[in-house]
């Protein structure tokens, strides 16, 4: 399965049901009254973690998700049904950021459901809008737009420890040794093309999840080998367990290597470079004679060091022994905190006056709606409509620009003569 950990869509919760305009109409009851009834709640959009998803891969292939919405009411104090939720599953551990400005809008990594965005409210019906004054109200209200929003998903992985280090330094080896998690191992480079996860076993009752991290290179926080799409993967890890070929099997130093990662890693995420590491010295069932420089070198760093062989398990369990200790002193793995805040509602406040040769043109789509269920024949319907132009600050703004009794407006397909 191809390995893909980011993502955009573009979300939209469901619209609010119409309120319905109606009056009992029954044999012998000559005037019934006002019954028209609610319009029901535009579905929402729900996120849930599924621990059986692994990549994002199906968002790839569809890129707009829309709730249904909430059904329009009828009459005899008929309320429409309110829509279904639409719930999208995602990875566990996936980040839901705003399109435009990248600030978390959610972190999908524990077990409650997330409601990303909320259904429109459904519009009252006219039996709402009854009073001893006003006895056949001719006007509802319109349901209320659903939430919308363009997100980025962004799957980090959920461990407790990361396995860094170059390519082909025994990380795999090692992920498979501690854990059944059975990665791919060769003597090649760049064995490993996704991240890897495994839980290790320290005695009943107590484990760990271990990542295996595609090899990283230099340049790698600059978007050089696989490292940078896969960076992201470590930034929940409680500490990190950096593997070193000791041996020099591939030409290089391990003291250079060793810089090397962690320079990269300080370019990325200056707080990730600063988590806790744990600093293995691999391969060393091959040669050892570059080790004693190389183990001076990082516990004169105050780095924690253990000498390693992956292949014959060598130093395994004082390893794992090691990572436990570490991590009972650690909080718990880091969520991401919400730090997008939504707008204030805009419906019914957006609008344009412009000056024409006949008169003044508004330009309000918001109010067309309203203006296409307002009975203009209707004195109460109308004043209705004449105090949403009001609320909105629309007659206000005609005066400003000179309007005056008579004058013509339009909005939208329909002219009026302007009364103050």
């Amino acid at each position: 399965m191809q390995f893909v950990d980011k993502a955009r869509i573009i979300l939209k919760a469901g619209d609010g049901g119409n309120g319905a305009v109606a009056f009992h109409r029954e044999k012998f009851v000559a005037a019934g009254g006002p019954d028209g009834g609610d319009g029901g709640r535009g579905g929402n959009i729900v996120f849930v973690p599924d621990d059986n998803m692994s990549t994002l891969l199906d968002f790839r292939y569809k890129r707009k998700y829309e709730a249904p919405n909430g059904a329009n009411g009828d009459g005899g104090n008929r309320s429409g049904k309110s829509a279904q939720d639409l719930v999208i599953r995602v990875p566990r551990g996936t980040v839901i950021r705003e399109f435009e400005s990248q600030d978390v809008v959610a972190d999908i990594s524990g077990d409650e459901p997330v409601v990303l965005l909320k259904g429109g409210k459904g519009g009252f019906g006219n039996a709402h809008f009854a009073t001893p004054t006003r006895q056949i109200p001719r006007f509802a209200k319109l349901g209320q737009p659903g939430e919308k929003m363009e997100v980025t998903l962004e799957l980090k992985l959920i461990a407790d420890v990361g396995l860094i280090g170059f390519p082909n330094v025994g990380k795999s080896t090692l992920l498979s040794v501690l854990s059944a998690a059975k990665p791919k191992i060769a003597n090649y480079h760049f064995t490993t093309l996704t991240p890897m996860l495994g839980v290790v076993a320290v005695s009943q009752g107590n484990s760990f999840v271990l990542a295996d991290i595609p090899g990283l290179i230099e340049g790698a926080s600059k978007g050089i080998g696989l490292g940078h799409d896969f960076l992201r993967h470590i930034e929940r890890c409680r500490m990190l367990v950096h593997v070193v070929d000791v041996s020099g099997s591939e030409g290089r130093s391990p003291i250079e290597d060793f810089d090397t990662i962690n320079s990269e890693l300080f370019a990325f995420n200056e707080a990730l470079a600063a988590r806790p590491q744990i600093v293995v010295g691999n391969k060393t069932d091959v040669d050892t004679s570059f080790e004693a420089e190389f183990r001076s070198y990082v516990e004169k760093k105050g780095y924690t060091y253990l000498s390693l062989s992956a292949v014959t398990r060598k130093g395994t369990q004082e390893l794992v022994n090691a990572v436990w200790l570490k991590l009972k002193e650690l909080p718990a793995v880091e969520k991401f905190e919400v730090t997008y805040t939504k707008p204030l509602p805009q419906i019914g406040s957006k609008f344009t006056v412009e000056r024409t040769d006949d008169g003044f043109s508004v330009d309000a789509p918001w109010l067309e709606r309203i203006l296409g269920t307002t009975d203009v024949d209707d004195y109460e319907s109308l004043l209705y409509f004449q105090k949403a132009l009001s609320d909105s600050g629309i007659v206000a703004e005609l005066e400003a620009q000179g309007a005056k009794d008579g004058d013509t407006v339009e909005i939208g397909d329909y002219q009026f003569d302007f009364i103050r």
